[in-house]
């Protein structure tokens, strides 16, 4: 099993930056991609950023330009930089690993909030 766990999120103005943290533990041999979705009140979960074993990346249309993702092997953690918040980033975000063979498993989110 691989538990997620995150910090980092908080409440930041428009313009702001905010760095997510996600730190995995149990199986992460098993680990093949990792990534963050987010959710906004009343809309369903979207991908925000993932990241794979080779470090390739992938963005929504979103949030390009604006933030990157990250890991660190060694210490078995993935980052979010959040820069230029904008209010429509407002959501909770949550951490995401998809496994090498089947499944995956979730973070219990941290909620971002951007004021205007």
């Amino acid at each position: 099993q691989v538990q997620l766990v995150e910090s980092g999120g908080g409440l930041v103005q428009a313009g702001g930056s905010l760095r997510l943290s996600c730190a995995a533990s149990g199986s992460i041999f098993s680990i093949n991609v990792m990534g963050w979705y987010r959710q906004a009140p009343g809309k369903q979960r979207e991908l925000v950023a993932n990241i794979n074993s080779g470090d390739n990346t992938k963005y929504a249309d979103s949030v390009k330009g604006r933030f990157t993702i990250s890991r660190d092997n060694t210490n078995n953690t993935v980052f979010l930089q959040m820069n230029s918040l904008k209010p429509e980033d407002t959501a909770v975000y949550y951490c995401n690993a998809i496994f090498r063979v089947l499944g995956s498993a979730w973070g219990q989110g941290t909620q971002v909030t951007v004021s205007s």
